[in-house]
């Protein structure tokens, strides 16, 4: 199979489909692998790093996209790059369709088959593709959330683990799944003040055994999250409803009633966000404020280490990617785990969850691909 790996293009986004390292493993396999002049060069890798690996380089995306059986990618695409997706092509990639009905409708007119990296799951009931991205978002909103508590940037000037004799930063994290895991990991261990929220009862129990009482678990209910976010100096937003809109757990009449100077991390924003206020940013210009609120909504937050990022992303993606390439399309019916990635075949949307969102026509696979 030709595999295609265009340059990212969404800002500031460094990242790569494909490493080196990845790129040897689908050669020895027996295919042919197209990388886009300096696609790497987010991760350090040149060309020559390519060439050596196996790879072709080719000059554009337009050459990319034309010649290739199957793109991989790291970010959703964007309206060029859809625009050149044709039948019976594969993209393989972050996808984030429910709260992008532009992007939808992009990939449905294509005619393309594409399989979202966020809805491919495990026999675990795991999303795994999802995951390494997951730990370094959940890590970073703590970082973010540090510079953004800075005088400077309009926080509250409050240092994440306080000094001796001095209250650390009161940091709650809505969802107790990777991303909050990571972020209450991080923030615990700089020494804040850290209470994770979440509706499941086995979770929380998971929780309390693993951080050994370090970080205080709660029930979330609407009082508890009104309790909470209203005493937090910084609040992150960690809910995922796989392949759905993000639920809004937090409203704009509550940002009344926050610490003004308090920081919220909404990591869910590639999911539409679960803050009512979240709108999405980038690197470029990463926060905004309301009502006194500051606001960091990065919607590709792992793009800003992209070295740790990819390499982390391609030991997930890589066997679901050879699978995808060694078998083609077929894989797709026999496998349940890159089943559940399917998220558009041929002009119809095969996964509810996204479907529903956008309030399009829901199409099974089993009875799109009859």
């Amino acid at each position: 199979m030709k595999i295609g790996v265009p340059k990212e293009i969404k800002t500031h986004e460094y990242r790569v489909g494909l490493t080196p390292g990845a790129v040897r493993e689908y050669v020895a396999a027996g295919h042919s692998v197209l990388i886009e002049t300096n696609a790497g060069a987010g991760i350090g890798a040149t060309d020559d790093k390519y060439r050596k690996a196996g790879a072709t380089i080719l000059d554009s995306a337009h050459e990319i996209f034309a010649s290739s059986e199957m793109i991989i990618k790291v970010k959703e695409p964007q309206s060029s790059e859809w625009a050149q997706l044709r039948e019976n092509q594969i993209l393989f990639t972050y996808l984030h369709l429910a709260p992008d009905p532009e992007q939808a409708k992009g990939l449905l007119k294509s005619g393309c088959t594409a399989i979202a990296y966020e809805t491919v799951t495990d026999a675990h009931g795991g999303l795994p593709l999802l995951a390494p991205m997951s730990e370094v978002a959940g890590r970073l909103a703590i970082e973010a959330a540090g510079s953004a508590l800075k005088r400077y940037a309009g926080g509250r000037g409050l240092l994440i683990g306080g000094v001796p004799g001095v209250q650390p930063a009161r940091i709650v994290v809505i969802g107790g799944g990777v991303v909050g895991t990571h972020a209450a990991r991080m923030a615990a261990g700089l020494g804040a003040e850290v209470t994770i929220l979440d509706r499941s009862i086995p979770r929380l129990r998971e929780l309390d055994e693993l951080f050994e009482g370090r970080v205080r678990t709660r029930f979330s209910t609407i009082d508890t999250v009104e309790e909470e976010v209203f005493a937090a100096d910084v609040v992150v937003g960690a809910v995922l409803v796989p392949g759905a809109s993000a639920p809004k757990l937090v409203s704009r009449r509550m940002l009344s009633s926050m610490r003004k100077g308090s920081v919220i991390v909404d990591v869910a924003i590639d999911q539409g966000g679960c803050f009512e206020t979240s709108r999405p940013t980038t690197h470029a210009d990463p926060t905004y404020e309301v009502d006194g609120v500051i606001h960091y909504c990065v919607a590709n937050m792992p793009g800003a280490v992209p070295l740790t990022s990819s390499q982390a992303l391609n030991n997930a993606t890589l066997p679901f990617g050879l699978a995808l390439a060694n078998q083609g399309f077929a894989t797709v019916l026999e496998n349940p785990h890159l089943r559940a990635g399917l998220n558009v075949y041929r002009g119809r949307l095969t996964y509810r969850a996204v479907a529903e969102s956008l309030g399009l026509p829901f199409s099974p696979i089993e009875q799109a691909a009859a």
